[in-house]
């Protein structure tokens, strides 16, 4: 019989966070064993719950939540998330500027569908979410990586970027705050990727999901404030991360810029969203709850709070490893620790991490999984409390002192 066999457009494609390691740590599982599971930004393992009004106002929508909505959102959440960026200074920021989405998954890869040519090249960072590395490939793209530097903060390296612009560059991904290094860009670092844009005449892809989970002094900059008039740009965010919601799947792109001369790429937009009829109803009920409600996050990301704590101990153990140096994270829910090459020679950081996997019961994902050039380094989830962290962090310790 003719063997049936996966489609072409995906043998670029990797997601290696829920890869050959998950598959692994899965047989382990079978086989009797406890995986701590440090791969995947998912709250709600880790004891955090949803706040309680944007559960209860889900729950009262339901019996009105039974059929499609409007392709592009219900009316009070399009209007919540509008409200959210005109009190950021986005004013002319309208309605149907907003498209809803099951997640910021689906609809970067709705907005790629629409845009991309085959062959088109994006600048992605690396390292990235390799999600946008996976959806470019996918859409027909080519993505190009640009790389941000650790000597600096994990800030993306502007010339870097101006290297690798070409005449068939179209778009310019940014992540911010960043997944995986947890890095928060400066102002200035802010307005020179959108000067690059600006001048080279590329569209902004900015996904900001972890806008609300900053650190100490950081502070969040939209990408969309700098743009202004003259570059169009997509802003990407949702309810996952800040209000503990993973699974409800809600999330949005906001277009701001000239609009005028997307018209046409829009009307492709738009069209992706009406075939996919809507975005899961009942999740839509709770963004208006959440953006205007109570900002129950930054009782997390300030001292004392959990996701604060937490990321600074990890990042302090890490840092105490021989060989192991950690950028000190300013937002978001990760470490991505770098591991000094000249004390760990590794050539295959996925066999590594499975090595590590196997012999600590710790899964976590390897530096290239995210589109990191060397195999160096490993991103660790900073989700568990604290006891939880120091003793994972105090296996991953005792497996490399038998590397060293």
């Amino acid at each position: 019989m003719r063997p049936i066999v996966q489609s072409q457009k995906l043998r670029g494609v990797r997601y290696d966070v829920r890869g050959p390691i998950l598959l692994e740590a899965q047989r382990l599982e079978a086989e009797g064993h406890r995986i701590l599971k440090l791969n995947i930004g998912n709250t709600a393992p880790f004891g955090f719950e949803a706040p309680e009004a944007i559960v209860a106002d889900m729950v009262h929508h339901l019996p009105k939540s039974q059929g499609y909505s409007d392709s592009q959102g219900i009316y009070s959440a399009r209007t919540a998330v509008m409200n959210y960026y005109q009190s950021r200074g986005l004013r002319e920021v309208g309605v149907e500027d907003v498209f809803i989405g099951n997640g910021v998954s689906e609809l970067i890869s709705m907005v790629l569908q629409a845009f991309l040519d085959d062959g088109n090249e994006v600048l992605v960072p690396a390292p990235d979410y390799p999600l946008w590395t996976g959806a470019v490939t996918l859409s027909g793209g080519t993505a190009v990586h640009y790389r941000c530097d650790e000597a600096d903060g994990w800030n993306p390296d502007l010339a870097d970027i101006e290297a690798k612009i070409t005449d068939n560059t179209h778009a310019l991904v940014i992540i911010n705050p960043n997944n995986p290094t947890g890095a928060v860009y400066s102002e200035e670092t802010v307005k020179g990727l959108v000067d690059i844009a600006r001048r080279h005449e590329l569209v902004i892809l900015s996904d900001e999901i972890y806008e609300k989970i900053i650190f100490e002094d950081a502070q969040h900059h939209h990408a969309a404030t700098y743009a202004g008039h003259d570059v169009l740009c997509l802003t990407f965010s949702g309810l996952s991360k800040a209000y503990r919601v993973c699974g409800y799947r809600a999330g949005w792109v906001m277009i701001s810029g000239p609009k005028e001369i997307a018209t046409d790429f829009l009307e492709g937009l738009t069209l992706i969203a009406n075939m996919r009829m809507c975005a899961n109803v009942p999740a839509q009920h709770a963004i208006q709850t959440a953006l205007g409600g109570y900002q129950s996050v930054e009782e997390l990301v300030g001292p004392g709070g959990r996701y604060y704590e937490q990321s600074m101990l990890a990042d302090r153990l890490l840092n105490d490893i021989p060989g192991v140096s950690n950028v000190t994270p300013k937002g978001a829910l990760y470490c991505f620790p770098r591991l000094d090459p000249e004390v760990y020679p590794i050539d295959d950081d996925q066999e590594f991490v499975i090595d590590l996997l196997r012999a600590k019961k710790i899964l976590v994902t390897h530096g290239t999984g995210f589109n990191w050039f060397e195999p160096d380094h490993f991103r660790l989830v900073t989700l568990p409390e604290a006891a939880v962290l120091e003793e994972a962090i105090g296996r991953i310790g005792d497996f490399l002192a038998t590397r060293r």
